[in-house]
């Protein structure tokens, strides 16, 4: 196999030649053993890839420091590497069938990827076969049209692709698409909607600025159009965005399991452009090389990265927009920001036994209309925090909050994290009714029940009327600081275990801290980004096992005195 530009910056990934992070070391080298002929199952088209080639050397720049060079002497190494990856990698015992149906990139913003995108949909017009349909899908109509801008200015800037062709115009610009004549095919961008991409039959689609998405349905109505597909392909495309329950975050976590072993499928090629180490971003410049590949090669981007970077270490009210932006970091906005997400994550777990355990309960009731959570806890063995949150919302509202939030409450209501009930308004009988099932369905018994007075004396009644004894938990920075601590150093420590649930991590994301006279550390609701009830539920079930190894320890100090 003779070195492409591809192979090239591969090898120079994985030789550390060129720092990249480790998922997208981890795919080079994957590339690398096709490319060698190591693989058993795959190989690269070499004919497919001279094509490339040609093309991309009779397609022109259309704008910028480059602009009116061809487009093979303007793509970045990481550019080529999807391009071919993606496209020219196929079957050895069915060479017309590609290896990849699903190409992931995660990189920071004014990296070239919508250049990227606009090459790739060219390609695809010249090598998919005829009638075939593309799409791109966007949050709205004006990010999809970006794509469409980027196709149609490298068709007019490059000459090969203007003009007739048996009589017929090669490409045809009109409003809402274009059309490629030779092989009668079609592109068109659409805005993302909840219920009017399904029916569509993609041969290749693509998906920009996914974190943006507020589910998946846009890229599931995709993917169920291209069931009859031989090369059905998908590009899944974004930066990060500052909420973690958000479509890329998914695919992303997928496709790391996958790089790392854990889960088998060959279908998917990523490039996950996250920084290794978050930590030192002010000070560390791998961090920038990481998130931003474009910038190996263009020193103005690089330099420019590190002016924006000292505005953000110089004004606070910047570094948000550029860790999450520039640097592919989630930042939870100021220096208030309760746990570390990445630490909070590192104590998913995809089961937990309740069996016989004594389990302390925390409520944090809201008024009718808005979010409650019910949390119930207890200390394993080994000393670790085992956790079971539950949110509750009304049912009448879920469309509502959905697009107001920007949380996809269908989604954790299927799952079983979220509890819809009454109708505009909380129905509080069916919490108290959940609460007084914890013990059968999960084989437990509650020591306690930790309340704040607020919206809740009702509630509080019913249940200590039912046998269950409730406490009144004033919510005060004296009274919770202590739990709010215990809390953070057993995240940090990874001394935490609960079921996977993206809306309990968002509820950790959105936590603001405040500090008191006395440097006693409280939440703050109102300064919080979001929805915080989940983690006040545990912040007050927390107490309450406190309180009783308090009891424990002092009930001990008694019998020996």
């Amino acid at each position: 196999m003779t070195n492409n530009h591809a192979i090239i910056y591969a090898e120079q990934v994985t030789k550390k030649q060129i720092p990249a992070p480790k998922y997208v070391v981890k795919q080079c080298k994957e590339f690398l053993n096709i490319a060698k002929g190591k693989n058993k199952k795959y190989v690269l088209d070499e004919k497919k890839i001279e094509f490339i080639e040609k093309v991309l050397n009779i397609l022109i720049m259309p704008k910028g420091l480059r602009a009116g060079q061809p487009l093979s002497k303007c793509l970045a190494g990481f550019q080529w590497l999807l391009i071919i990856a993606v496209l020219a990698t196929v079957h050895k015992d069915n060479p017309k069938k590609r290896r990849y149906e699903t190409a992931v990139l995660e990189i920071a913003r004014k990296e070239g990827k919508t250049l990227l995108v606009g090459v790739i949909f060219i390609l695809l017009f010249l090598l998919e076969p005829k009638f075939s349909k593309f799409y791109s899908v966007a949050p709205d109509g004006a990010l999809s049209r970006e794509v469409k801008d980027a196709i149609e200015n490298i068709i007019k800037s490059s000459p090969a692709l203007n003009g007739l062709y048996n009589n017929k115009q090669k490409f045809k610009i009109l409003r809402d698409s274009i059309k490629f004549s030779i092989k009668e095919s079609e592109y068109k961008p659409l805005a993302y909607s909840n219920n009017r991409l399904d029916g569509k039959l993609p041969n290749v689609f693509l998906a920009d600025e996914v974190g943006a998405l507020p589910n998946n349905s846009a890229i599931e109505s995709m993917r169920s159009g291209q069931l009859t597909i031989l090369n059905k392909l998908g590009f899944i495309i974004s930066t990060k965005y500052p909420s973690t329950s958000n479509p890329m975050e998914d695919e992303v976590e997928y496709a790391k399991k996958i790089l790392d072993g854990s889960i088998k499928n060959d279908s998917v090629f990523a490039l996950l452009y996250e920084p290794d180490s978050k930590k030192t971003w002010a000070t560390n410049d791998t961090i920038i090389k990481h998130a931003n590949p474009l910038a190996l090669e263009i020193p103005a981007i690089m330099q420019d990265l590190k002016q924006k970077r000292q505005q953000a270490i110089e004004q606070p009210s910047r570094r948000e927009n550029f860790l999450c932006k520039h640097l592919n970091i989630i930042h939870q906005s100021t220096a208030e920001s309760y746990v570390s997400i990445d630490d909070l994550k590192k104590c998913q777990v995809s089961s937990i036994n309740w069996q016989g355990r004594e389990v302390f309960v925390g409520l944090d009731l809201s008024m009718s209309g808005d979010n409650t959570a019910v949390t119930f806890l207890s200390f394993d063995e080994y000393g670790d925090l085992l956790i079971m949150p539950m949110c509750f919302i009304p049912a009448g509202r879920i469309e509502e909050k959905s697009k107001f939030e920007k949380v996809d409450y269908k989604q954790f209501i299927e799952a079983g994290q979220v509890i819809a009930c009454g109708d505009s308004v909380i129905n509080y009988g069916d919490i108290e009714q959940y609460i007084l099932s914890i013990e059968n369905q999960y084989n437990v018994k509650i020591n306690s029940i930790g309340y704040d007075r607020y919206n809740a004396i009702s509630t509080a009644n019913k249940l200590q009327s039912e046998g269950l004894e409730c406490v009144e938990i004033k919510q005060h920075s004296s009274v919770l600081h202590a739990p709010i601590k215990l809390l953070s150093e057993l995240i940090s420590n990874h001394k935490v275990k609960f079921v996977c649930n993206d809306l309990y991590i968002e509820n950790f994301l959105n936590a603001r801290c405040v500090y008191d006279t006395n440097m006693n550390k409280y939440l703050n609701k109102k300064k919080s980004a979001g929805k915080i009830d989940m983690v006040m539920a545990t912040v007050n079930a927390l107490y309450l096992a406190q309180q009783a190894e308090l009891e424990r320890q002092q009930a001990g100090w008694s019998v020996q005195i």
